[in-house]
């Protein structure tokens, strides 16, 4: 078998593809039977590709510790991928008569891909290199199929007939596995990110209303970081005291400090702190001391950045993003290795800064990230990360109050699994009195507009009306939405889902 030629085309196309920065690459020759499991236990693939030679139900060919021929038979091969279930999504048998093992395997793993019959080399090279090209275009396995097929057809091969896809053998209904920390993704979301936070000097900005996931993402995104040995800093303003953030000075110091705990560094603010305006003096310490002390790249992210945009810090505020935008300026346009170690993550609900200067804002730059409400798919995973198998008709009475509202489904789903001798139809009954499960949510949402009067009229307006409407006021329309209560809908309002509508129809009625 040509298989240095297959492996070359495959990492070239590799290489050359959009999401090359989310592939690794291992190979192993002249493979034994314990090399195999040796190699699963090191690596954690998703994806294995055996391409090698296959005799039908005697099983596929490896080498024994003398080096002679060995069969692994379907089941064995079966057993051991079926231990790797929980990342291993697709195992590509590139080897002749394979289906049978593909057929055995593909009653654990999501999608597997054998050979019906023989295939020759030049067939084998055509499908590998159009499967991976198509997933390193960010495509599912079921296009990569295709275009693998499509490839070996196109070079007027007559086998492209011979790869079959299987997918997951389906089972008779148990409960689901109930995930610690559960987490949807919100594709092409998470890659896009991932594949940012790579690139030197780089701002993500993370915009949504309160309660959308945004905390959540974050934390994506610094494991992921964290899986390429970066180092990160997560920094949560909304912890942060009053007092603290009402003068520049103290505030920066006391950012700098932080920044040098939770990387473990030596506290050298005390040292560094005298003289200079405080932008100067924070962009120093972290330039002249910070960063040349990492071993690697530092994500900073900073979380609830909200907080200062409250009228009372805007001096603060104005100065501390304007240095925010020059350390960014300065992360992607230098030619300082030192600099460009350093990637911002923002974190808001929004940005109602009106003195803050277009030129001095981080938040006009970088990747701007929007999360939307979960889909009718989402919604279902969100669920079976819970444990709970919902019908139709549940998800649908659910999404008919909450939309697909990620901490509203996030409470139901909870107390579905705590407490399973209550309904769902029992929950929904009074969900939107003091007596439901969102009491505690909707209370803060009225003590909030309790303290805006001027605000909760306008907000009375849009839940009594059994329509959208225009709100005249800018920033009375920009409050509600970044707080998550109305969305848009066209150049008008309504709330955001039937629940907020009968609740505070009934409380500011």
């Amino acid at each position: 078998m040509r298989l240095g030629e297959e492996i070359r085309e495959i990492k070239e196309g590799l290489k050359r593809s959009k999401y090359r920065d989310l592939f690794q690459i291992e190979t192993a020759e002249a493979v034994r039977v314990g090399d195999i499991q040796r190699a699963m236990l090191d690596y954690e693939p998703n994806i294995v590709h055996f391409s090698g030679h296959g005799a039908g139900e005697e099983g596929l060919v490896f080498e024994d510790e003398t080096g002679q021929v060995k069969f692994v038979s379907a089941e064995g091969l079966a057993g051991l991928f079926s231990l790797f279930a929980d990342k291993l999504d697709c195992v590509l048998l590139n080897a002749c008569y394979s289906e049978t093992q593909a057929q055995k395997i593909s009653q654990h793993i999501n999608h597997v891909i054998g050979m019906s019959q023989a295939i020759g080399d030049k067939a084998a090279i055509a499908f590998a290199v159009g499967f991976y090209d198509a997933l390193g275009a960010d495509r599912g396995v079921d296009f990569a199929y295709k275009l693998g097929c499509s490839a070996i057809s196109m070079q007027g091969i007559p086998e492209h007939l011979t790869p079959k896809l299987l997918t997951k053998v389906s089972k008779l209904p148990s409960p689901p596995t109930i995930t610690t920390n559960p987490y949807v993704e919100r594709p092409p979301i998470e890659k896009n990110c991932y594949q940012n936070i790579l690139q030197p000097g780089m701002l993500i900005r993370i915009k949504a209303p309160e309660k959308m996931g945004k905390s959540s993402l974050l934390n994506q995104i610094l494991a992921y970081a964290k899986q390429q040995d970066y180092q990160t800093v997560r920094l949560d303003f909304q912890l942060l005291d009053d007092e603290m953030i009402k003068d520049s000075l103290q505030f920066l110091r006391w950012f700098c400090k932080q920044i040098s705990l939770e990387l473990k560094f030596l506290d050298q603010v005390d040292k560094n702190w005298q003289g200079l305006t405080p932008n100067i003096l924070c962009t120093r310490y972290f330039r002249g001391y910070v960063l040349p002390h990492l071993g690697s790249s530092l994500v900073l992210a900073l979380d609830n950045l909200d907080r200062f945009f409250e009228e009372k810090y805007q001096f603060v505020a104005a100065s501390f993003f304007g240095m925010l935008r020059a350390w960014h300026e300065n992360a992607k346009q230098t030619t300082d290795n030192d600099w460009q170690k350093l990637r911002l993550i923002l974190v808001y609900s929004t940005e109602d800064l009106p003195n803050l200067s277009i030129h001095h804002s981080p938040f006009n730059v970088g990747k701007e990230v929007k999360l939307s409400d979960f889909d009718r798919s989402q919604i279902e995973i969100f669920a079976q990360q819970y444990g709970l198998n919902l019908l139709s008709p549940q998800v649908e009475k659910l999404t008919e109050l909450v939309g697909g509202h990620p901490y509203l489904l996030k409470v139901a789903f909870e107390h579905l699994k705590t407490d399973p001798n209550v309904t769902l139809d029992e929950l929904l009954s009074k969900a939107a009195t003091d007596e439901g499960i969102y009491h505690n949510h909707l209370q803060k949402y009225l003590l909030k507009l309790d303290n805006a009067p001027e605000l909760a009229a306008i907000f009375k307006v849009v839940v009594t009306s059994d329509s959208s409407i225009k709100i005249n006021s800018p920033k009375q329309k920009h409050k509600l939405q970044s707080m998550g209560l109305i969305v848009y809908d066209n150049n008008k309002v309504k709330p955001r889902c039937q629940l907020y509508r009968l609740y505070f129809r009934d409380q500011l009625g």
